[in-house]
């Protein structure tokens, strides 16, 4: 049995370019899609937050007002909440986009009770445009729609397989966290998610699971409470 009854899955936007540098990987978001269709099948209900740092991140704009670069990120993850739409749709799974810019001819807006009821029939909802402000990561909105919508863990797939001391691309001696209190993320300033995000978690009291998103079944098991990745909570 899950362990858990409503989840947010945070998906960066690398993540979903796979071992490419920029655009999608195809095969990656297949992947993600089939898990997510299998926890919700398991009775799961499942929100999802996507990054946009495949297509376009605010500190690539040198010279450019931050609001604007923010706002351009904030486009990028549409696209990819459209494309992680349509893989999901294709596999037979109802989808529901919510963004927190209005475009209606291309999904809902954001309406906190309508996003839980789509949740409570069974449907998956994307949550795109990060938190519609700029200077607010998607790691954010991940933490305020959980906190929002009540989901009982954040899920953090990543192209890294938890939680290191420093970057294991560049220290090969890095040491890997199984767990590590929302405290000692902020005072160390690890990077798995910005301080912001961090802090709303830990005075909300939402626990952050962070794995590697080419885990074969990586949602499944964290979702039945396997030990995998790091575990971000206020104690072991």
């Amino acid at each position: 049995m899950p362990m858990y009854n409503r989840i947010i899955l945070k998906i960066s936007g690398e993540a979903l370019s796979g071992n490419t540098e920029t655009g999608f990987d195809f095969e990656v978001i297949g992947r993600i899609a089939d898990q997510v269709i299998e926890v919700v099948k398991m009775g799961v209900e499942t929100g999802i937050i996507v990054g946009g740092g495949n297509i376009w991140r605010g500190r690539s704009g040198v010279g450019m007002d931050r609001t604007t670069a923010d706002h351009m990120g904030m486009l990028a993850t549409v696209i990819n909440a459209l494309a992680m739409q349509d893989a999901l749709e294709n596999k037979g799974m109802q989808t529901r986009v919510q963004t927190a810019i209005e475009m209606r001819q291309i999904a809902e807006p954001y309406i906190r009770r309508r996003a839980m009821r789509h949740l409570e029939k069974g449907r998956v909802v994307i949550f795109a445009c990060g938190t519609g402000n700029p200077y607010f990561s998607t790691d954010t909105a991940a933490a305020l729609r959980a906190a929002e919508i009540e989901a009982d863990l954040i899920l953090l797939a990543k192209n890294v397989d938890g939680v290191y001391d420093s970057d294991p691309k560049i220290n090969k001696n890095a040491k890997k966290y199984d767990f590590i209190s929302y405290i000692d993320v902020i005072n160390q300033g690890l990077a798995v998610m910005d301080t912001t995000a961090v802090s709303l978690c830990m005075d909300n009291n939402i626990p952050i699971v962070c794995f590697g998103v080419d885990i074969e079944d990586g949602i499944k098991k964290v979702v039945m409470g396997e030990p995998i990745g790091t575990r971000i909570n206020s104690r072991p």
